[in-house]
């Protein structure tokens, strides 16, 4: 049975491990690029821990997946080339990765964040095939281009089950 528990700084080697993990399946998948010099790092996980928006899919104590929930509104989506669905409140998953030991665990984790915000927003990268189609059998819809806050260009999502 797969449960969700906030990550703690004891958490943060493993974590920074899934994400060089899913940096390598990305890489091998035809997505080289959007998460790139190590991104996101063990900087990344411990300021995420230290923000309280860093969750983790566990079985048992092993850590399947990890990924931030953020509350909005989110700077990076301030300025979209295209339209959202609306402005009502949402909520933003970013970082999302797994271990790679269970398929499917990303839609487990969206899910997840869907049973606590009606709306959610994500963003992921043109060459992510494998999130795009994640996101849209989901019901996500695709509302155009933002900008991330080194400049890149990424996909922009949302789903709204109001």
């Amino acid at each position: 049975m797969i449960h969700f528990r906030k990550a703690v700084e004891a958490d943060a080697p493993r974590i920074t491990a899934i994400y060089a993990n899913a940096r390598r399946f990305m890489a091998a998948s035809g997505n080289p690029n959007q998460w790139i010099d190590g991104y996101p790092s063990e900087a990344d996980v411990r300021a995420d821990i230290s923000a309280d928006v860093l969750w983790t899919a566990c079985r048992g104590d092993e850590i399947l997946a990890v990924f931030a929930l953020i509350e909005g509104p989110d700077p990076t989506y301030a300025i979209i080339q295209g339209a959202w669905l609306n402005d009502r409140p949402y909520a933003v998953v970013h970082r999302l990765a797994s271990s790679g030991k269970v398929g499917g665990i990303g839609e487990i984790c969206l899910r997840w964040c869907l049973d606590r915000f009606d709306t959610l927003r994500v963003d992921t990268h043109a060459d992510n095939r494998v999130m795009q189609r994640t996101l849209i059998r989901m019901g996500f819809v695709y509302t155009g281009i933002i900008f991330c806050h080194n400049g890149t260009p990424r996909l922009a999502y949302q789903l709204d089950r109001r």
